[in-house]
């Protein structure tokens, strides 16, 4: 009885002590949750004052740290299969103060050169960094040697505040007179890459649109497709800014007119067709090619326009939703201001929708982009071996009324591959659509190269004998 009584003591007061325990840890979690949701719910607490006209972002960043930490993460350069950056020494000089750049892609896709002879593109295109050297390596690149008007500075830097005061509060006004400047003058109106203040509210921190060549060219795409008079930052949802903001830079566009007024080609729709057209409607040209005299056009990064064609923007996916995915950060749920290739953080950047594990995901992608390379190879050498093609033309003799179908197909076999080459997705915002467009590219070299054929039939026809005057020929001995 003795042993029983103790026995059960010993049981009583295990039972009581796993008892307590159990609830000195629901406690802690109950608390743990209400105070993550008190987190939650607590306001921004502003330490410093930002107004808008504040474009440097460390200020900003006093008040929103977590974003701003990782918005200094895009100085990272990390190398994908297919994209981010290597870093490559270089050496400093008064000319260029960089000590690490990125790898050219001249050296890498030598068939680029030849496409964009003429063009200063073809003296200096290196692999794309972070948005932190956005500006900087605009700044000292190459081409800026043959002058590069102040257009060029509007997706590179924090112009907001510059287009306010340039136009006196009108940014439209600003903006004019921004694109007319040559690029260091209108440089010198700018203190910092793209920042907080170009896609946030000061107030709200809603997002916005302060692009005027955005403004513009989404206005006219929602024309084309029967919406009239569309004001982005009054009509577009929430859900579309988090594409929108993105947009602003990351689109085909070109310099229109005496005044280099920054213009995106939209007024037809959004598909390379449609841009097509409506350059040729307008009769632009970038420059002339250096080796064959083709008018040529020159693509630039057309994000948004093949993110538009593919399955991520029919199934509502946003560019936010995978370059900048949400992430909680104890009780407070942001998004991911590290702004980067999805596949450098594809368990969050593909993980919420796609279930398969982050290596099936990558190798996914990758077969996508593979297939995208070695199809953009066959476009680019095809297109190579007609301005090859045009220049033996040339040498023998053509006028240019005889060459004019054939420069007519490279400047459109050079605008269809140069827009999926110039894409940063390597062919994953539209795979199929990318696929459909180098294939087009192959197709106007192969018609390039025909209309070239026939002028050498009619050469060949010009200087050979009638057949009957050859039969007679070869039974006299000739």
């Amino acid at each position: 009885m003795r042993h029983s009584g103790k026995t059960s003591f010993w049981l009583l007061l295990l039972v009581a002590v796993i008892s307590g325990g159990a609830c000195f840890a629901i406690a802690s979690l109950l608390l743990d949750v209400q105070q993550h949701k008190i987190e939650a719910r607590t306001p921004i607490v502003r330490v410093a004052e930002v107004t808008d006209d504040t474009t440097d972002p460390a200020i900003w960043g006093q008040n929103w740290p977590l974003q701003y930490d990782d918005y200094l993460k895009t100085a990272d350069m990390t190398q994908t299969t297919y994209g981010g950056s290597e870093a490559v020494p270089n050496v400093p000089t008064d000319e260029d103060p960089r000590d690490v750049v990125s790898k050219s892609k001249l050296e890498t896709i030598p068939q680029l050169k030849r496409m964009w002879a003429g063009y200063a593109f073809a003296k200096d295109f290196r692999e794309e960094r972070g948005h932190a050297y956005m500006l900087t390596d605009q700044m000292y690149t190459e081409r800026q040697k043959v002058g590069q008007p102040g257009t060029c500075i509007n997706c590179h830097a924090s112009t907001y505040v510059a287009m306010k005061e340039l136009g006196d509060g009108d940014i439209m006004v600003g903006f004019e007179k921004l694109n007319m400047m040559p690029y260091m003058e209108a440089k010198e109106h700018l203190s910092h890459a793209v920042a907080c203040i170009d896609c946030h509210d000061p107030d709200t921190m809603a997002l916005r649109v302060t692009r005027p060549a955005f403004i513009e060219g989404i206005a006219a795409a929602k024309a084309s497709e029967g919406v009239d008079d569309y004001d982005v930052n009054t009509q577009a949802t929430r859900h579309e800014m988090r594409t929108y903001v993105c947009a602003q830079c990351h689109v085909e566009y070109y310099f229109k007119g005496e005044k280099k007024r920054l213009t995106y080609p939209w007024d037809k729709g959004l598909t390379i067709d449609d841009a097509y057209a409506y350059y040729e409607e307008a009769g632009f040209k970038d420059w002339t090619h250096a080796e064959t005299g083709a008018p040529m056009l020159k693509a630039q990064h057309p994000e948004f326009e093949l993110w538009s064609q593919g399955i991520h923007a029919k199934s509502g996916v946003t560019c936010a939703d995978c370059h900048m995915p949400y992430k909680r950060v104890g009780g407070t749920k942001i998004s991911d201001h590290h702004v980067r290739s999805p596949l450098l953080n594809v368990n969050r950047a593909c993980g919420t929708c796609h279930k398969q594990d982050d290596a099936e995901l990558i190798a996914r992608a990758e077969n996508i982009q593979t297939t995208h390379r070695h199809l953009v190879e066959s476009a680019l050498n095809a297109l190579v071996d007609l301005i090859d093609d045009i220049k033996v033309a040339k040498e023998a003799g053509a006028t240019d009324e005889q060459l004019a179908e054939a420069l007519q197909w490279q400047r459109k076999a050079s605008f269809y591959v140069d827009y999926v080459e110039a894409e940063n997705s390597s062919g994953f915002h539209a795979g199929q659509y990318a696929a459909r467009i180098l294939g087009d590219s192959i197709n106007y070299s192969r018609k390039g190269q025909n209309a070239l054929r026939g002028l050498q039939l009619a050469a060949a026809d010009d200087t050979a004998e009638p057949a009957d005057e050859q039969a007679a020929e070869a039974q006299t001995g000739g």
